[in-house]
């Protein structure tokens, strides 16, 4: 750290499962920062520490736990801190910031938090039955959230929608999508006619299922085409035996989870990405899909369900196509059409480019953040014992 770093204002970048293989969009939106220097803070670490990046993750085990999830204790945190200085702590999802909370108390500074999808879109009652600790401190704290929090970062306008009718102050939850790194994520790999490619953790709301079901028509029609399927999940066993049953076993492959560059490098040889999402009988649903903001930033279009903030990266017949969710007929009638006609990929790629560029460009996203943090910090909107 060079001197004039060690001068920048200081971000506690909060996440109790740090550095998940699912969530490089956290990592991706901190590397941005240019006038905050990000410190990471979790309960636990689920893969590497960026390099160059600072972490405080408290030692214990069952017992940090319990005064972390259970009591609220942010002693574990603090002690992890080791007198570190903090300016603004930034919480990823609202399930980890009812936790963020109490060390924003101890701390005495603001707290801002990103609200991406199933922490404010799933039923209260799914939550309380789990069993998880930090998913029922999650509603039976969700309040104090509401009332302390300096600012809540909604990915797309369906999530701030979702948050106001859980309850979010109306004044202080604003849309604010994370983006995508269009320096790292550009056109020019040549595709593979033929090849869909579907990233995902493999649980409900992916429409994986759904996806297999649209395939099965694809590969009547066009024996040629194959999945490639990318994530693993609960549920993986259940379509493995689903692809058999529909005849797929040559044109469908199950990867499992990859690391991060390798799904890139898919998803560029791709001639069509898919997203059939949908909304989980728990009432999960998407906030908005990184996948969607990658496969436009390489130019590649994709087809997807008509269904939470989708429609808010994924514009019909421009950038990509929309089927209505569920409707496997409907979706594989559009995955055909892309795969047969390689000039309206092209055209849908650079409109999927395109609408990147202007809307969800990284850079200009995270310094609009870094905004968001001078108007928590000035505004004294401190969080008190």
């Amino acid at each position: 750290m060079s001197a004039s770093d060690a001068d920048l204002p200081v971000v506690g970048v909060f996440r109790l499962q740090l550095f998940k293989r699912s969530e490089t969009f956290i990592p991706a939106q901190v590397a941005r920062y240019s006038r905050y220097r990000p410190l990471y803070i979790g309960r636990t670490r689920f893969g590497d520490i960026p390099a160059g990046a600072e972490a405080a993750i408290p030692k214990g085990g069952a017992l940090t736990a319990l005064r972390v999830l259970a009591l609220g204790d942010p002693g574990p945190f603090v002690e992890a801190l080791a007198g570190r200085r903090i300016d603004v702590l930034h919480a990823h999802f609202a399930i980890d910031a009812v936790h963020a909370l109490p060390l924003a108390r101890r701390l005495g500074v603001p707290l801002v938090t990103t609200l991406h999808g199933f922490d404010v879109t799933t039923r209260d009652a799914v939550f309380l039955r789990s069993g998880r600790p930090a998913l029922i401190a999650a509603v039976l704290r969700r309040r104090a959230l509401r009332r302390q929090g300096a600012l809540f970062l909604s990915v797309s306008q369906f999530i701030r929608r979702a948050a106001l009718k859980k309850g979010f102050p109306e004044d202080r939850t604003i849309v604010h999508p994370i983006g995508i790194d269009l320096q790292r994520f550009s056109p020019g790999a040549e595709f593979q006619p033929g090849l869909v490619v579907h990233v995902a953790r493999l649980v409900e709301k992916k429409g994986t299922a759904y996806l297999l079901q649209a395939m099965a028509q694809v590969v009547e029609r066009q024996p040629r085409a194959r999945l490639v399927i990318i994530g693993d999940g609960p549920l993986r066993g259940q379509l493995e035996a689903q692809a058999a049953r529909l005849n797929l076993a040559g044109a469908v492959t199950f990867l499992g989870g990859q690391p991060h560059e390798a799904t890139v490098g898919w998803m560029a040889r791709a001639a069509v990405i898919a997203v059939p999402s949908v909304t989980a009988a728990s009432g999960d649903s998407e906030g908005l899909p990184t996948v969607i903001f990658e496969a436009g930033g390489m130019g590649v279009p994709v087809v997807a369900s008509d269904t939470s903030g989708i429609p808010e990266a994924v514009i019909d017949g421009q950038t990509g196509f929309l089927a209505p969710e569920r409707d496997t007929g409907a979706l594989a009638e559009r995955i055909g059409r892309i795969l047969t006609d390689p000039i309206l990929r092209g055209e849908l790629g650079r409109g999927a480019r395109n609408l990147m560029e202007t809307r969800f460009d990284l850079a200009r996203q995270t310094a609009t953040l870094e905004e968001c943090y001078d108007r928590v910090r000035c505004a004294g909107r401190f969080v008190s014992q």
